[in-house]
């Protein structure tokens, strides 16, 4: 910024219009380079300006995620956004591809195949969904060729994130009786197909919680469950809430 052709006032309100121009967040760098002015006056100027909205009880808030700054809403105007927008414009996340995201989220890069052990069913059909709608991207390959994931910047963005190390810790995950109840049994359906696909020489178990024609064997070229090695972390990944994707 040129010394003295613009105020501190005049570039909080170029860096909030900057940011109501952008539907992605944007660094303090980009910002700088846009106003033309010192990344350190940027710095406060976002501080001031999360701070007066906040002191003015605005109805928008300065937030820092996914590696840059947006301009968002209050979390106070959720129930009536909710009424404005209650129809999506994407389907919510079903049970498996929310399982199969937390899974991603916290083990990543994680393959299918360690996937589908912790699940005890395939993954292929909740993969793919979360790839195809950009949550999750391919990361290279493990050393028996499978294809390894790991979640985007899209799913920082979704879920309120400035990167995974803010994910809730899963040593905290303290599920009520009924929960417990209904995960025990589940391990126990899960035990029971395994010991009955052991014993009779089957394949692998479609998933239950997606459409039978979407859960096929692995594909040709990746490696089977027992390609994998045994040795990752046994890091229980809690439940995620289901989302609903937006622009």
């Amino acid at each position: 910024m040129s010394a003295g052709t613009t105020t501190a006032t005049e570039l909080e309100r170029t860096i909030e219009a900057l940011l109501f121009l952008s539907s992605d967040p944007v660094s303090s760098e980009a910002l700088a380079d846009a106003a033309d002015a010192e990344l350190h006056e940027v710095v406060r100027a976002l501080e001031r300006l999360r701070e007066h909205l906040e002191f003015d009880r605005r109805g928008l808030v300065v937030r820092e995620v996914a590696g840059g700054w947006s301009l968002s809403s209050h979390p106070d105007a959720e129930v009536a956004a909710r009424r404005l927008l209650s129809r999506p414009r994407t389907p919510p996340l079903t049970p498996a591809q929310a399982e199969t995201l937390s899974i991603i989220a916290y083990l990543q890069p994680v393959s299918r195949p360690e996937i589908a052990r912790i699940r005890g069913v395939n993954a292929e059909s909740a993969a793919a969904t979360l790839l195809e709608r950009g949550m999750i991207e391919e990361a290279g390959r493990s050393q028996f060729g499978a294809v390894l994931y790991r979640t985007t910047d899209l799913f920082l963005r979704l879920f309120g994130l400035n990167s995974t190390g803010e994910l809730p810790d899963p040593r905290q995950f303290d599920p009520s009786p009924e929960v417990e109840e209904e995960l025990r049994e589940r391990l126990l359906r899960v035990g029971d197909v395994r010991a009955g696909r052991a014993a009779s020489g089957g394949s692998e178990p479609a998933d239950e919680d997606e459409p039978a024609d979407g859960d096929e064997p692995a594909d040709e070229g990746e490696p089977a469950d027992e390609d994998e090695p045994a040795g990752r972390p046994g890091t229980s990944a809690p439940e995620v809430p289901d989302a609903a994707e937006s622009d």
